[in-house]
């Protein structure tokens, strides 16, 4: 299973002020939606709950503390890394979108085998920060400018995570 992290950050690593994104980039927005629509993406609950209206995602897992069912067919509980893993592979997935919040970012920075980040120019203030990551286990795959953000791909280096 590929885990692959997908997140807007500005430069100071600013992802969210108050549930909400700091800025507003459509285009940045249609590029994520069209990446991740097929496939699972692994959200925290409060970020599940932020997106009911329009969820992303082939089917949504929702990472957290408690147990509980949802009422969407398509969402499913997990309550760590390896569950989440597991009900991804269980719909026969190849791999499986990280899309936040700010502490399923860093419970699976560790696991993550790529970095799909739109970096966003300028600094915000906010109270959700995308992990930060060592430089030397990563190498950056490509970086394509669009007219608000750079977008980069990065790829894990070694393979043992």
């Amino acid at each position: 299973m590929e885990f692959v992290s997908v997140a807007a950050l500005a430069e100071n690593r600013v992802i969210g002020k108050d549930g909400e994104v700091p800025w507003h980039i459509p285009e940045d927005r249609r590029q994520y939606r069209s990446r991740i629509a097929d496939d699972p993406v692994i959200l925290g609950r409060v970020t599940y709950e932020s997106m009911l209206e329009d969820l992303p995602g082939s089917i949504q897992i929702v990472m957290s503390r408690s147990d509980r069912e949802y009422d969407l067919p398509t969402a499913f509980h997990a309550d760590g890394v390896t569950a989440a893993g597991e009900i991804a592979d269980s719909h026969d997935a190849d791999r499986a979108y990280v899309i936040g919040g700010a502490g399923i970012y860093h419970l699976f920075q560790p696991h993550l085998d790529r970095m799909i980040l739109s970096r966003i120019p300028g600094e915000y203030d906010g109270d959700a920060l995308y992990p930060e990551w060592d430089p030397d286990g990563w190498s950056l795959d490509s970086d394509t400018e669009y007219d608000e953000f750079v977008l980069e791909e990065w790829v894990r280096r070694d393979t043992g995570k």
